[in-house]
């Protein structure tokens, strides 16, 4: 026995598509009208509503969000003019702070070179006082030696000695020259 596969059914069914059946085509566009129209009611009355509600609430959402940017970025410019006007002042300050301690510093040092100017005039002062009696007081020592040794150089060449009276107006003779 053999077994035989086929897919007609016996004494079948031979005719048109179901859906396109002349018996039940006018049935089947009125229960299609009647469900476009209850379909319809649905989506206009629940769901498109909730939908609508939805893009609203959304759109409302975005717009509060836009505000509260646009005011948070209001604050921040009004924060950051604060503080560039803030640390404007505390560069002046920082400036005037600086300049007083220069001139401070430069009067100081002003004044100590001025003190320090007067003891060196001083110090000066008296070294130059020394150093004209000292400078007398060699002139005095040498128009002495001077004399003695024009004496002497004029004794040990003629072999007499000198007067005094002579040997010192010649010194100063040549003194003055």
């Amino acid at each position: 026995m053999a077994t035989q596969a086929h897919t007609e059914v016996p004494g079948g069914h031979k005719g048109a598509f179901p859906p396109f059946a002349k018996e039940t085509f006018a049935s089947q566009l009125v229960w299609f009208a009647v469900f476009f129209i209850l379909l319809y009611v649905l989506m206009a009355r629940i769901a498109l509503p909730r939908v609508g509600g939805i893009l609203a609430a959304r759109r409302e959402r975005i717009e509060g969000d836009l505000k509260a940017a646009q005011r948070l970025k209001g604050e921040a410019d009004t924060e950051l003019a604060a503080y560039e006007k803030a640390l404007a002042e505390a560069r002046a300050r920082a400036q005037t702070i600086a300049n007083e301690m220069r001139d401070k510093v430069n009067a100081d040092a002003e004044q100590r070179r001025k003190v320090l100017e007067e003891e060196l005039n001083a110090k000066l002062a008296e070294a130059e006082k020394a150093i004209a009696s000292t400078k007398q007081a060699a002139l005095a020592n040498v128009r002495g030696i001077a004399i003695e040794a024009a004496a002497a150089i004029v004794e040990r060449l003629i072999g007499t000695t000198p007067p005094g009276p002579a040997v010192e107006s010649a010194v100063d003779t040549a003194l003055k020259r």
